[in-house]
């Protein structure tokens, strides 16, 4: 680390405690030019508390509310709905940035300029992502930031007198270091609570409960919680890890802490942290796609990935009887889309885990049997496909004697004063009377069909992707963000790859392998299904 870096590392460090930030059992340093700066455990912390924020230092869209120079330019937006309340945070961060004496300069330095989502990559990184749902995802959030500032951010900018900022860093930190944090109402909202307590607006506010309330005793009365979103500065220098060595909590009386309305980290105790070992948080159980677009990282093997698969609405309105297949499909509540998880795997027909199979909870089916005909399908308990978008493709496929019949059913429900109508329930349940599953699941093959063919030609075979990173980990270079090599001789100097291509190329086996799994899933039942219906 240059001695730039650590100058600002030590200027964060007193604002951190200026604010008062306590690292108790933790410090933070630089780590690599991928990760950046990292939380690291220090002298351990007998009550495992290893980091304390005060919640007042906290980027949440009610300080920029409450900011002396953004507030009066935004609240009456706010108000009237034209902005929400991630955009209040960039906004604030754009605005900050861009000011010459900022009280938040120690700890603005310390963010990164640059970053590994696919919204910072060059147009050469962006053609490995062809054929992927977020190649589409990242094209949309580039118009959608555009559209931002010309509609928003230019014009308030102005206002305030300033050069323009920069939206796009602004918006990657945001999604990069941000946390959901559980708030006492009385803190997101400050004035309506003086206003509830205050004896001249309020006169029933002057009896004892809200005066134990004031004075902080919340034995008899629990204070609503509110789910903010915002950064929390020192928290947030935290890397993702699986397996999390600390997981963050919230303190809204200082029982934990001895510091009311903090956020604290706290050791998880089968860690046993070692001094000098890096504290990690979990960002949730997200997938490649997920941790790719808002990251900018992906996880070999991740064990949490997913596809989406979903039907166009628009191809509906060209299939035959489209306006009565809408209708069946709004009172069915079907999803037209859906995200095959990697674990739905461990309960199919070609999964490993025998034992999780042997244990998987049985599917409960309403099997609505008018006519008696239609049994209850022998794959059920191994049907790896959520109920809710194989209705859905069930409605899509049924042919015109399906629909007579569906009406059929559903004629013999409705009383002859029409005040009976069927429920959700009774109406898949007479769809699949009608049809069953053979129909669905020769859509849902084609789907993931198209699927596959479009991953490959954007980017190849999932073979290919194997043997690139075959080559590139046999020869252990990858490239950091700033482009140097970290190549040792010749043959590995031809091996290079950057961070961002081999995360792209992570991700889209990754998609191609799911995507193969799921359509062998959908053939083998197709073909039960077929077999069970003659």
């Amino acid at each position: 680390m240059g001695d730039t870096q650590e100058s600002k590392l030590q200027l964060l460090l007193q604002w951190l405690k200026l604010n008062g930030v306590e690292l108790r059992g933790c410090h933070i340093k630089y780590n690599d030019s991928n990760k950046g700066f990292a939380v690291y455990s220090s002298d351990a912390a007998t009550d495992g508390v290893l980091l304390v924020v005060p919640l007042t230092l906290a980027i949440t869209p009610m300080r920029v509310l409450q900011d002396p120079i953004l507030g009066p330019v935004c609240s009456a937006l706010f108000e009237e709905g034209e902005v929400d309340d991630r955009f209040l945070i960039l906004l604030f961060l754009t605005f900050e940035f861009i000011r010459k004496n900022s009280s938040w300069k120690p700890y603005l330095d310390m963010l990164p300029t640059t970053f590994g989502n696919p919204l910072w990559f060059s147009d050469d990184e962006m053609s490995e992502l062809r054929g992927t749902t977020l190649f589409k995802a990242t094209e949309l959030q580039k118009k959608s930031l555009q559209s931002l500032y010309d509609d928003k951010v230019k014009e308030l900018v102005k206002k305030l007198l300033v050069l323009d900022g920069d939206l796009e860093r602004a918006n990657s930190i945001f999604w990069t270091r941000a946390l959901s944090i559980p708030l006492p109402r009385s803190f997101v909202f400050p004035q309506i609570q003086e206003e509830e307590h205050n004896p001249a607006t309020n006169p029933e506010s002057a009896n004892g409960d809200d005066v134990k309330k004031l004075e902080g005793d919340t034995s008899t009365i629990q204070e609503e919680t509110v789910w903010v979103e915002g950064l929390v500065p020192g928290i947030d220098f935290c890397n993702h890890d699986l397996k999390a060595a600390a997981t963050w909590e919230v303190d809204g009386t200082g029982s934990a802490t001895g510091v009311p309305l903090s956020m604290y980290l706290l050791a998880v105790e089968e860690a046993r942290l070692q001094i000098g070992e890096e504290i990690s948080i979990s960002y949730g159980d997200k997938g490649n796609e997920e941790l790719l677009y808002l990251y900018g990282f992906v996880t070999d093997n991740n064990p949490n990935d997913y596809i989406m698969v979903h039907y166009p609405a628009e191809a509906i309105k060209d299939a035959p009887f489209s306006q009565t297949k809408l209708q069946l499909l709004e009172a069915q509540k079907a999803e037209m889309r859906c995200l095959l998880s990697k674990k739905l795997l461990d309960n199919g027909f070609f999964s490993n885990e025998k034992e999780t199979r042997d244990k998987a909870k049985e599917t409960e089916v309403v099997n609505y049997s008018w006519s008696g005909q239609r049994k209850t399908p022998s794959y059920l308990n191994k049907l790896v496909f959520p109920e809710e978008f194989l209705t859905c493709l069930r409605t899509i496929a049924m042919t015109e004697d399906e629909i007579f019949k569906v009406s059929s059913l559903l004629e013999e429900l409705v009383d002859s004063e029409g005040e009976r109508q069927p429920s959700d329930i009774e109406v898949r349940a007479a769809v699949w009377e009608a049809c069953g599953d053979a129909g669905a699941l020769q859509l849902l093959v084609d789907l993931l069909n198209t699927r596959m063919m479009d991953l490959e030609e954007g980017s190849g075979t999932e073979d290919f992707d194997t043997e690139l990173l075959e080559k590139v980990r046999g020869y252990k270079n990858i490239t950091p963000e700033d482009g140097k090599s970290n190549g040792t001789n010749e043959a590995s100097k031809n091996q290079e790859m950057s961070r961002n291509k081999y995360a792209s190329i992570v991700y889209r086996r990754g998609q191609k392998q799911l995507t193969r799994q799921f359509l062998k899933e959908a053939e083998h039942v197709l073909q039960l299904a077929l077999s069970e219906s003659n």
